[in-house]
């Protein structure tokens, strides 16, 4: 089923939509996360779609309510997080994702921004690179948040997937982590800003 989603949207994507992505060489092989912005509902599609490997994404657990589009995201390679808390559960997915060599994604500020501006981070993604050990590679997307908005039906998009970062795993607690947080957003900040020169 993922395979052949993928395929769909990536017809839908270049035919309809044209984008365009760049930066996917530096997605390297093995566990990786992919840390990225959030202003739309498109924005997880279009990052499993861009990369030829399979994406794992922590979602809401509300989305999971319904047995029959819980099985449906499940098997696109999402499982449930509550947000607020530290699940411990999701974190132990993640973990064991990484691990294993897959691609995961997270949107470091938690929830979509309304107004497409770059908000604050939370803890989780600076926690799991240090526990994995993984590198994350920021990543910007543009355009998704005007699909059948503003009376711009068929708006052009792109996603720019920038250097891999690689976190001090000998660096620990509350205030180095939020450092760290900060340091992969002020890198997707920097990528939104060259896609608007």
């Amino acid at each position: 089923m993922y395979e052949l989603l993928r395929f769909f949207f990536s017809i839908l994507f270049s035919s309809v939509f044209r984008w365009r992505t760049s930066g996917i060489e530096n997605v390297p092989a093995g566990g990786v996360i992919i840390a990225a912005n959030h202003i739309s509902l498109w924005d997880p599609p279009v990052i499993g779609t861009a990369l030829p490997r399979k994406v794992h994404f922590m979602a809401k657990e509300e989305l999971f309510a319904n047995p029959v589009f819980g099985w449906i995201i499940s098997k696109l390679g999402a499982f449930p997080v509550k947000r607020g808390a530290a699940d411990r559960t999701a974190i132990r997915t993640a973990l064991r994702l990484l691990e294993s060599g897959s691609i995961l994604a997270i949107f470091p500020e938690g929830t979509r921004s309304k107004d497409g501006k770059l908000g604050s981070p939370e803890a989780g993604l600076a926690l799991l690179a240090l526990k994995s050990g993984v590198p994350i590679v920021p990543a910007a997307i543009i355009g998704t948040n005007k699909i059948f908005r503003d009376n711009q039906v068929l708006p052009k998009f792109r996603v720019i997937f920038g250097k891999p970062i690689l976190l001090n795993r000998d660096i620990a607690g509350k205030e180095s982590m939020e450092i760290m947080s900060t340091q992969v957003m002020a890198e997707i900040s920097q990528l939104l800003q060259k896609a608007d020169n």
